[in-house]
C-alpha cells in the first residue's frame, strides 16, 4: 500500500459522502467511514460536517474506540462509536455507513419486517434485526455515544450488512466503500417500494437463496463501478473519479 492508494481511498471516502447526500440517504447529519488501509485498527471519518460538504482536508483518522489519531482536536462526529464497534466485531467490513433515512424509519417503530422485495436491494441480507437502544440502555437520546453502545448495536450486525435501529435510522457495513454505498442507496429504495406494496397485499419478498446469491457477488466487480460512476457524476463530483 503507498501514499497514492492511501490518497485514493480518501478520495473515495469524500465522493462516498458526497453520493449518499445527493441520494438522499443522509441529510445534514449522518456519515460514511472507511478502514485505514495501512492499519485494520484505524478507520478515516469526517469531522463534524454535513457530508454533501465534506472535503479532502475534513478527513480524521481514529482508533476503533474513537480516539482521534495524533491529537486531532477538530469536532468529531458524537456517533462515531457506530464505526469502531462495528470494524471492531466485523473483519471483513472495511465501510460504514449511518443513516437517517426516513423511508425506512417505519419499519424500526412497527411490527412489520422490512424485507428485500427488489434485486438491487438483495445485497441488504435477509430481514434486518431492529436493534432498540432502550433495551440494555434504558431511556437515552437515542444516540449511540460510546463503545457498549457501539458493541452493543454491532451485535446486531453480526453476519449481516444492515441493523435497524429504533426510531433512528440504520448501520450498514460493507467490503468496501462502493459496496455500502450500494446497500445504503438501495435500503430506502426498497424500504419505498414495500411500503407501496403493502396497500395491495400479498408481498413476496426475495427469497433466502436468492438473497444469498446477491450478497455473494464481488463487490469488485467492475459491473458496480457503473453505478458507482452514474452516482459520482449526478453528485457533482465524477472529475474525481479515477475512470478505472
Amino acid at each position: 500500500m503507498t501514499d497514492t492508494d492511501l490518497e485514493t481511498t480518501l478520495r473515495d471516502l469524500v465522493i462516498a459522502n458526497r453520493i449518499l447526500a445527493h441520494e438522499n440517504v443522509v441529510d445534514a447529519y449522518g456519515h460514511v467511514s472507511v478502514r485505514s488501509p495501512l492499519d485494520p485498527e484505524r478507520y478515516f471519518l469526517s469531522c463534524s460536517r454535513s457530508p454533501e460538504l465534506v472535503e479532502r482536508s475534513d478527513i480524521m483518522e481514529f482508533r476503533l474506540d474513537g480516539t482521534p489519531v495524533g491529537g486531532d482536536s477538530r469536532n468529531p462526529y458524537l456517533e462515531r462509536f457506530i464505526h469502531g464497534a462495528a470494524y471492531e466485531a466485523d473483519p471483513d467490513a472495511h465501510a460504514v455507513v449511518h443513516s437517517h433515512a426516513e423511508e425506512v424509519l417505519p419499519y424500526t417503530i412497527t411490527s412489520q419486517p422490512l424485507q428485500p422485495v427488489i434485486h438491487s436491494a438483495g445485497l441488504m441480507g435477509p430481514e434486518p434485526e431492529v436493534w432498540d437502544i432502550a433495551k440494555n440502555f434504558g431511556d437515552t437520546e437515542l444516540l449511540v455515544v460510546n463503545m457498549e453502545q457501539g458493541r452493543d448495536l454491532a451485535s446486531s450486525l453480526a453476519g449481516n450488512r444492515i441493523a435497524l435501529m429504533r426510531g433512528h435510522g440504520f448501520a450498514a457495513t460493507g467490503r468496501n466503500l462502493s459496496e455500502v454505498v450500494r446497500v445504503s442507496v438501495m435500503l430506502p429504495r426498497n424500504a419505498r417500494i414495500l411500503t407501496t406494496a403493502l396497500q395491495f397485499g400479498g408481498v413476496k419478498p426475495l427469497s433466502p437463496g436468492e438473497v444469498a446469491l446477491r450478497v455473494d457477488m464481488d463487490p469488485n466487480h467492475k459491473a458496480f463501478y457503473r453505478a458507482w460512476e452514474y452516482w459520482a457524476t449526478r453528485a457533482g463530483c465524477g472529475d474525481m473519479l479515477d475512470g478505472r
